[in-house]
């Protein structure tokens, strides 16, 4: 069991602010690996947090031979026990979250390995600290000072959420449909396994989607109100490397270097948005998901061309910054000014989109359900509700949130 007393891995670093020295902390995983083939150290970490008992909950890519009895030989060869939950039900509910709970008590599991994309590393997030703080609420846990839970290792299976590095779990509440994030650092995995080997199976959809999420992360991490400079430093590096290896692990899914570039960028963008904060593209996305049923990275994609566009003007600076980063060797005109720099991101993004197909996946959703004029309204009270509006540089009011939306609309609807 993680123990209350114990903090998460901080760096801590001062820099001057106004001719004062202040001090920013960093949290992340205690440990990360990174590599072909290192899930089959997945044994070793679990012995060294002390655990005997593993609850595993997985994705799809368990049903993979090769990788499941990777993992299980592993487990085999430390003498510890396993009991397995599959989750592919998308984003996790508390009804999921109850299930889990449930297998947990019975097989007296004192550590939580999650495997997979965002939505199982969210509910195996969730699950570490309900299996051993029965009658706490979601709500309540950013309150809490010192928070248990059981010992808990993360392994991506896709390179966009940044869940293995983050301090925020997100489940739909099923009686008000509303989903609900929490953060608390303790909710950051003690160990992260960045296997690239087990991302090679993705769609190009998927790779996609997951991409521009984390991309996304980076981007508004390094333009939040939020922002340190050490967060900065995780935010630009990883937009380096994921506007790098995104095409090419797009173009070609068995790039496994590639793929470990965008597994790293993903996780530098976890630990910078996770300590600066995403904003309007992620506030405005999570409805946009939750009542359309859309996977959570197309929904963002689809909205972050607005969102900067809506900040570009008090953020030109940053925004430049952000343009040297994506367009490397050189490829913006020195003479540009920050104002030019800046709308380059924008223009990056929407070659980005048009690329992966985003406008055109979009619409297959949007289209259907409830007609996308009606539920506006709707779309914009959950957005205002939720993380990331107060760390926008410019706070936006509900007409602001309309006025994305419908341009989205506009855009999406275009001949």
């Amino acid at each position: 069991m993680h123990d209350e007393n114990e903090e998460q891995q901080t760096t801590v670093m001062l820099h001057e602010m106004g001719g004062q020295k202040v001090s920013n902390s960093l949290y992340a995983p205690r440990v990360v690996t990174i590599g072909s083939g290192s899930l089959q150290k997945i044994g070793e970490y679990v012995v060294a947090l002390h655990a005997k008992h593993v609850f595993v909950i997985a994705g799809s890519l368990l049903s993979n031979e090769t990788i499941s009895s990777t993992f299980q030989r592993s487990i085999e060869q430390h003498g510890l026990d396993a009991t397995y939950f599959t989750h592919t039900k998308g984003e996790p509910t508390t009804e999921h979250l109850q299930a889990v709970l449930m297998k947990i008590k019975e097989c007296g599991a004192d550590c939580i390995v999650a495997i997979g994309g965002g939505s199982v590393m969210d509910l195996a997030k969730a699950a570490s600290v309900f299996a051993v703080n029965e009658q706490m609420s979601l709500d309540a846990i950013p309150n809490e000072n010192c928070l248990r839970r059981l010992s808990f290792i993360a392994i991506p299976t896709t390179a966009g959420t940044g869940s293995e590095a983050t301090k925020i779990t997100v489940i739909k509440d099923v009686k008000t449909g509303v989903k609900k994030n929490p953060g608390h650092h303790t909710l950051i995995p003690d160990v992260a396994i960045l296997d690239p080997e087990l991302t090679i199976s993705l769609p190009q959809s998927i790779t996609a989607y997951t991409g521009m999420d984390a991309l996304a992360h980076a981007m508004e991490a390094y333009v939040s109100t939020k922002a340190t400079p050490c967060s900065d430093f995780y935010a630009l590096e990883s937009m380096r490397l994921i506007a790098a290896s995104l095409p090419l692990a797009y173009q070609n899914g068995n790039d496994i270097k590639a793929r470990e570039q965008m597994l790293l960028g993903s996780y530098y963008a976890g630990i910078a948005f996770s300590n600066a904060s995403t904003n309007l593209a992620h506030a405005a996305g999570r409805p946009l998901g939750a009542h359309y049923n859309m996977p959570h990275g197309l929904c963002v994609a689809l909205l972050l061309p607005f969102v900067v566009e809506y900040g570009l003007h008090v953020c030109e600076e940053r925004y430049a910054t952000v343009a040297g980063v994506l367009y490397p060797n050189n490829s913006l005109k020195p003479s540009y000014s920050n104002a030019v720099a800046a709308k380059k991101v924008m223009i990056f993004i929407e070659q980005c989109n048009d690329t992966f197909g985003i406008l055109q996946a979009g619409w297959e959703y949007l289209n259907k359900g409830q007609a996308f004029e009606d539920i506006v309204p709707t779309l914009v009270k959950d957005a205002m509700a939720g993380n990331g509006i107060r760390s926008n540089q410019i706070v936006p009011t509900e007409e602001d949130v309309e006025e994305i939306y419908k341009k989205l609309w506009s855009k999406i609807t275009q001949p």
